[in-house]
């Protein structure tokens, strides 16, 4: 039992009790004299990288100072044009409901028509209206207090600004007027260089990109983990609606408050939870205690709603009525959802690499969403578009001939209202020129967006899986709705649905939770380790010893250490990682023996693959649009250039005879460990060595190489998303994980059953809800082997740990 609840107690990763923590006992450091401006011996370095990595994405100085200085005056501009609108107009006078006097000295009227002056209240008249209003001197004076406080906060700002800037000038090299012009990889190299020379992290000689994204992705990479695990509550079923999720801006803002960073947060600074949340005798005391610190929050969300909801209501009406009278249309328009970003997001993905691998997927799901069309509704849309046009044409038809028509009351509301009503209609029309291609089209979103549940293969042309899309990725007009939302409903649910998962939060933090020397506590799926996080139905079996408790859901922990080894082709994973790319390395080039040649792909498949490659056309788009459809023309018989390979070809062997040709690959030349092959991709005659022999000259090739990286690198990582994914579905198991939206529709029995079953190779004995149980389950089975520290291995201490 000692054995056990040791192996229970929060551990520290291995070769740690050698280094101090963060903050304590920290050692001297020599700096030479001549450095004046030293970044050594930083003591926050979370806030310090976070800063940098703002800095380089938001433009440099001038333009991070003018955000935040429009920032306070366009809160001024609301604040102030909103008391002007109520006090301060007579809207009798402008509506022409009450007469107005226009004469001069002579009592000859001067005009008859009313002027916007005549509707304005003199200054003294107006100030007198806001006198008597208590409630309207409260709220302006609480916005004035805000807005006190944002000032200081900017100019606090300014000088963190001044001072990176002469970071990047003074340390990085790197002048105001290049920032542009270098990305972040190059930057993050710079920072590494510099930690030999002036230590900025005293407990490592060494900075990695890990420990870099670590101390950026702290508490995102938390969050990502939470929503993989279906821990929050962002998803609801409602009556009349059925599934659906939920997560806003301020429901959002809640949960990091109440987990990271507010009072009373689990974290007790911004890099080390608080001891007592690592040890395991208190974790029912813990879960109370947090269940009313989720009931206070709540109610003071409840008390501010009105406040809230007022701002939200004022901001979207400032910021979004202009947009819709110009472009009705705008709302029919889609964005990634908040859940969907959290949902989609790898492990230490930064927010510039997960923006530019979603807009590359906008397109795609577009085509996919407006692929799916109601009959019935089109029917009706056409109708309404017919009635509504004729309407106002022949409003506009009377405006052109008089102008006179406009001063007829309500015509102008008439005819904005007609417009919206034809903009909308049209957008439920389909595109007649449409192609039904559900299946190539959603292997097209996937190649971008690198994960879905396993219950959309082969049902892509369901409206079912439309829906989920959906829930991903929403139109705008629902985005706003819910902003709008958020104040009435972001209380209830902290107060009914957040704190009665308390026990579950608690021993996630504790159970998911490790120390990095010279990095602080860091969320376990972090370090993306194959051997304690890993799934076995994603090539990783013989790999993992995690339980399915411990197993990141579809595959996040195998797509997220391909996805940051094709972003950081410098970095040297550990040696399980590397056991891992080598293994799916050797799969690679098996498949790929047994598919056409890649030359031949890229050759056959631009005959139809203009219907899944975007308009831009560029190399990367092409190559994904020829792996996704070579297996469409091999199947339907059309004839080949080598008929050694006219039998059909699949989906993952196509991927695989293309990511065998990329010699020029990321993982080329990284020596991957004792059990792992050298290089990742070799071939003689690959399309990048084809497209370097056709260039005019050497420097050319130079100036294009650092975009061509970028470009292929995000294409290569888009092969590797079809391939393991072909390869998952393929493998035949019938009892998988619980997925995305699975787990909700079983009741609690069903998910024990299914748990058990699913579970039994890696010892595990069921799931059970309320609090994370299935430890003590698999403790029982293992306790006569003796508890083991989780690692990294062996390079865990040089690289991944501090």
């Amino acid at each position: 039992m000692e054995e056990q609840e040791q192996f229970r107690e929060y551990q520290r990763l291995e070769d740690f009790e050698e280094d101090s923590p963060p903050g304590e006992d920290d050692p001297l450091v020599h700096v030479p004299d001549a450095v004046k401006d030293s970044w050594h011996h930083i003591k926050n370095l979370d806030n310090f990288f976070t800063k940098i990595y703002h800095f380089h994405q938001k433009n440099g100085f001038a333009c991070m100072v003018l955000s935040d200085f429009f920032e306070l005056i366009q809160f001024l501009f609301v604040v102030t044009f909103t008391t002007f609108l109520f006090h301060c107009v007579e809207y009798d006078v402008l509506f022409a409901n009450k007469p107005v006097n226009h004469t001069h000295s002579g009592g000859a009227p001067e005009r008859n028509k009313v002027t916007l002056a005549d509707a304005i209240l003199p200054a003294q008249q107006c100030a007198l209206r806001i006198q008597e209003s208590g409630w309207i001197i409260f709220l302006l004076v609480m916005a004035a207090i805000f807005w006190l406080y944002r000032l200081i906060k900017m100019f606090c700002s300014l000088l963190s600004y001044w001072e990176i800037r002469r970071f990047y000038i003074r340390a990085l090299k790197i002048p105001s007027d290049e920032l542009c012009n270098f990305s972040w990889q190059e930057v993050q190299s710079r920072l590494i260089s510099l930690q030999r020379e002036q230590p900025m992290c005293v407990h490592k000689k060494e900075l990695t990109e890990l420990d870099i994204y670590h101390r950026i992705l702290r508490f995102k990479n938390y969050m990502v983990a939470m929503v993989n695990k279906s821990l929050l509550p962002v998803r609801f079923r409602l009556p009349l609606i059925g599934e659906a999720t939920f997560l806003t801006q301020g429901l959002k803002y809640n949960m990091e408050f109440l987990f990271f960073w507010g009072p009373g947060s689990l974290f007790q600074n911004k890099w080390n939870l608080q001891p007592k949340y690592k040890r395991l005798g208190q974790r029912l005391e813990l879960a109370q205690e947090l269940n009313r610190t989720i009931v206070l929050l709540g109610l003071a969300n409840l008390f501010l709603c009105p406040f809230i909801l007022v701002w939200q209501i004022l901001y979207a009406f400032f910021s979004y009525t202009e947009v819709i009278k110009r472009e009705p249309g705008s709302l029919g328009a889609r964005r990634w959802s908040l859940y969907g970003r959290l949902y989609l997001r790898h492990f230490n993905e930064l927010t510039h690499e997960l923006q530019a691998r979603l807009s590359r997927g906008y397109k795609p799901a577009t085509k996919y969403m407006n692929s799916f069309a109601s009959p019935l509704l089109a029917i009706a849309a056409k109708n309404i578009a017919f009635f509504a046009g004729s309407l106002l044409a022949v409003l506009i038809a009377l405006t052109v001939y008089d102008e006179d028509v406009l001063t007829v009351q309500h015509i102008l509301t008439a005819i904005t209202v007609l417009g919206v009503m034809v903009t909308v209609a049209r957008s439920f029309i389909p595109d007649e020129h449409m192609v039904w291609c559900p299946e190539q089209l959603l292997q097209c979103v996937l190649a971008h967006i690198h994960y879905m549940p396993d219950h959309w293969q082969g049902h892509a042309h369901k409206s079912e899986t439309r829906d989920e899309l959906a829930q991903l990725f929403q139109y705008k007009a629902v985005f706003i709705l819910e902003e709008l939302l958020s104040p009435i409903i972001t209380p209830f649910i902290l107060i009914f649905s957040l704190r009665h998962k308390s026990l579950e939060i608690i021993d996630f933090f504790r159970n998911f939770s490790v120390e990095v020397v010279g990095v602080g506590d860091i969320c376990s799926f972090a370090q993306m380790d194959i051997r304690r996080h890993g799934n076995p139905q994603w090539l990783s079996e013989g790999q993992t010893q995690a339980s399915v408790y411990q197993q990141a859901e579809n595959g996040k922990t195998e797509l997220s250490l391909m996805h940051f080894a094709i972003t950081n082709p410098h970095w040297q994973p550990p040696l399980e990682s590397s056991v891992f790319i080598g293994h799916l390395k050797e799969k690679v080039q098996q498949d790929a023996a047994n598919a056409p040649p890649a030359q031949q792909i890229l050759c056959d498949a631009p005959i139809c693959s203009s219907f899944l490659s975007n308009e831009s056309g560029t190399a990367p788009d092409n190559l994904l649009a020829s792996v996704l459809v070579h297996p469409v023309l091999t199947a339907s018989g059309l004839p080949t250039r080598d008929r050694r390979f006219a039998q059909p070809t699949t989906t993952a062997s196509a991927a695989a005879s293309v990511l065998a040709s990329l010699s020029g690959s990321q993982f080329s030349g990284r020596h991957l460990g004792a059990n792992a092959h050298s290089s990742m991709y070799r071939s003689d005659q690959t399309l990048q060595q084809e497209s370097m022999s056709q260039s005019d000259s050497q420097q050319k090739n130079m100036s294009r190489s650092s975009l061509f990286a970028s470009e292929f690198a995000s294409a290569e990582m888009s092969l590797h998303a079809i391939y393991m994914h072909e390869v998952h579905q393929n493998q035949g198991i019938t009892q998988r994980p619980l997925g995305m939206w699975q787990a909700s529709e079983l009741s609690p029995h069903q998910r024990q059953q299914t748990a058990t079953r699913s579970g039994s190779r890696s010892g595990y004995r069921g799931l059970q809800l309320g609090g994370w149980e299935e430890e003590e389950q698999l403790h029982k089975v293992d306790e006569r082997s003796p508890p083991q520290a989780p690692s990294v291995g062996p390079s865990t201490s040089g690289s991944n740990s501090s």
